[in-house]
């Protein structure tokens, strides 16, 4: 936990030196939309499992029209499986690191996103339910192994400066790891998709 938040802090601050001023520090939050992308071999009918994202980020203008924008965020993901049996549900908590860089288009308050991320899987949380009742599990991923601890993907979306304080954004995440490496016959071999839209505020 304690790396995560050093590597988190190192992020928001690094390039801060060579920054053209202000250097804009601001909180964020939203809605989380995530889904998961199947391997080949897998069939499974899964469907969002609404969450949500908060965090904090930092807008470092690098020249005319572009920042560097990292952020840290505390973000939910996760999917809904259906079948005969009755419904499963997967929610899964992670520390998200989004390396990004914007482009803002001149004449607007538009912005394009982009860049890398990592993700940190914290905990894993299992529910299911049928018609006799429900049962749920609760993982802390710092002591098993069934996933990996740490993600690496790709973000991209739009920032719309609504002022100069407030924005609303939507973006699109998505891993290029996958998060288990084998699939069973009740759980599919997949990757962590998310759409997501929210608003800042920048200090």
């Amino acid at each position: 936990m304690k790396k995560i938040f050093l590597l988190a802090a190192g992020l928001l601050f690094t390039g801060s030196i060579y920054a053209q001023s202000p250097v804009r520090f601001g909180i964020k939050g939203g809605l989380n939309l995530p889904n998961i992308v199947q391997s080949d071999n897998s069939d499974f009918d899964t469907k969002i499992n609404p969450g949500f994202n908060v965090g904090v980020t930092v807008d470092i203008p690098l020249t005319s029209g572009i920042a560097f924008t990292p952020e840290a965020l505390y973000a939910t993901k996760g999917y809904k499986l259906t079948s005969g049996a009755g419904e499963f549900t997967q929610t899964t908590n992670f520390i998200d690191i989004p390396i990004l860089a914007s482009f803002k288009i001149a004449g607007s308050g538009l912005n394009l996103v982009a860049g890398p991320q990592v993700s940190f899987l914290m905990s894993t949380k299992n529910k299911f339910e049928n018609g006799f009742g429900s049962v749920e599990q609760e993982i802390v991923e710092d002591d098993s192994d069934r996933f990996k601890k740490s993600l690496f993907g790709g973000v991209v979306g739009f920032r719309y400066d609504v002022t100069s304080n407030i924005d609303l954004h939507g973006r699109y995440a998505l891993d290029f790891q996958k998060n288990n490496e084998n699939g069973t016959e009740q759980t599919p071999e997949f990757k962590n998709q998310v759409f997501s839209i929210g608003f800042g505020y920048k200090f």
